[in-house]
């Protein structure tokens, strides 16, 4: 009788066990709200998350780019997400946060949100990617819609809105 080790859940063809939804390995995202929607971000991208604060405009910078910030003595350029989908400009209020990511090739880059609401984990059987075989252009920065409940969360390519930003 082969060993089966402590896996729960099937084995596949290859003799490689399948976890079941309960034993899969999740990851966490940071449930923001931009407008009326909630959007995960995959969280080991998020350096930091600050409140708003002075954006120093940055001339003939992109139109989504709002300006750079001074973190701990390094300056950040900050974008608008809303302004980079196409949606209505930003609405500060005491909520609004600015989330710093770090990415390999651009470093820090902060994105501005209405508001920072919770951290989730979600496996990958929670996550419908049907999204990514869709050609239109208002989903090349979703990768996924995450079932957290009764809740629908779109999930963030953070490396595809700030891969296609252009630098100062």
């Amino acid at each position: 009788m082969a060993d089966t080790g402590n896996a729960v859940g099937k084995v596949d063809a290859a003799g490689r066990h399948e976890l079941d939804g309960a034993d899969e390995e999740k990851k966490q995202y940071i449930v923001v709200r931009i407008g009326g929607e909630r959007y995960g971000m995959d969280i080991s991208l998020v350096d930091n998350i600050v409140r708003m604060q002075k954006i120093t405009r940055v001339p003939k910078a992109p139109y989504h780019y709002r300006g750079v910030i001074n973190l701990r003595g390094e300056v950040v350029p900050v974008m608008s997400i809303r302004r980079k989908m196409g949606l209505e400009d930003d609405e500060f209020t005491h909520a609004t946060r600015i989330i710093i990511a770090k990415m390999e090739e651009q470093g820090l880059v902060g994105m501005i949100v209405d508001s920072v609401n919770e951290v989730i984990a979600l496996g990958e059987s929670e996550i419908d990617r049907s999204v990514n075989d869709s050609k239109k252009s208002d989903h090349m920065f979703i990768n996924g819609i995450g079932k957290n409940g009764d809740e629908l969360i779109s999930i963030f390519e953070i490396n595809a809105i700030v891969d296609s930003i252009d630098t100062f």
